[in-house]
């Protein structure tokens, strides 16, 4: 019975030293124990920073918001102009001036020149206006005129809501030059006729909804772009490298296991002897 004791007494001590193998690391000095955790906190750690990558790559695109909605607001605004804007008709009536039996031909092309300022004058817009039954002052926003710089013409182009009001503008204002030059055909010796009488236009010149929307829609790009470089700019600091916690109680637990050990094997031994 005593000799089996010593054998017992070394087995317990040697299962106890392997006991205490298996929970120490020849390397580190920690436990296998507190080993495996470690790596599952490095990974977890891993998934918050490629969470706050996601995040922070959405937050970028989301910052660039400002440009297409002022895009969108600037084509809407220059279709809405375009709806909501009254058209605008124009028609064109043509004057010639030609020489007298007395005059030269080459005089008539100044007088075209003169006469195609002298149209929107006060007297001859008066006398279109009686014409016409307008007030006075309400062809001179409407009418303009201008002469032709290589042949003794004048044209005369008046602009209304509606196409047949454009046209009525204009022969009346031919028809008040026309009148105003023959009055002084003795004196310049040319006189002005009447070619071509204003046609209505078929559709309106203004305003043009491809073009509204396309001035609409470059200034809502420009507006938009202003506003990207005029707001503050948010700075970020570098996110540190993740450094995983220690494991609690790592070290702890193997120094605290190292006495207790040798103390079960020093009582083993006192046993055996």
């Amino acid at each position: 019975m005593s000799k089996a004791a010593p054998g017992t007494a070394e087995s317990s001590a040697e299962n106890t030293g392997n006991t205490g193998e298996s929970r120490e690391t020849p390397e580190t000095g920690k436990t296998d124990e507190a080993a495996a955790p470690g790596t599952g906190r490095g990974r977890g750690a891993a998934r918050p920073a490629a969470r706050r990558n996601r995040r922070r790559r959405r937050s970028r695109i989301l910052g660039w918001w400002p440009l297409p909605v002022c895009v969108a607001l600037g084509a809407l605004g220059g279709g809405g102009y375009a709806t909501l804007t009254e058209p605008r008709y124009e028609a064109t009536s043509y004057v010639l001036v030609s020489p007298g039996p007395h005059a030269e031909a080459a005089s008539a092309l100044g007088y075209a020149q003169a006469y195609g300022k002298v149209a929107t004058d006060a007297f001859v817009l008066g006398a279109a206006e009686a014409d016409a039954g307008l007030p006075r002052g309400a062809l001179r926003s409407r009418v303009r005129a201008a002469a032709s710089p290589d042949a003794p013409m004048v044209r005369i182009t008046g602009s209304a809501p509606r196409p047949g009001r454009a046209a009525d503008y204009a022969d009346a204002v031919a028809r008040s030059l026309t009148g105003a030059a023959k009055k002084s055909a003795k004196r310049t010796g040319v006189r002005l006729t009447v070619v071509a009488h204003a046609a209505p236009s078929a559709g309106p010149v203004s305003p043009s909804m491809p073009i509204a929307v396309a001035v609409g829609t470059s200034a809502g790009g420009l507006l938009g772009a202003l506003v990207l470089l005029a707001r503050p700019q948010r700075r970020r600091a570098a996110d540190g490298a993740a450094v995983p916690a220690p494991a609690p109680g790592g070290d702890d637990t193997a120094s605290a296991a190292l006495p207790e050990a040798a103390g079960r094997a020093a009582a083993g031994l006192e046993g055996a002897r």
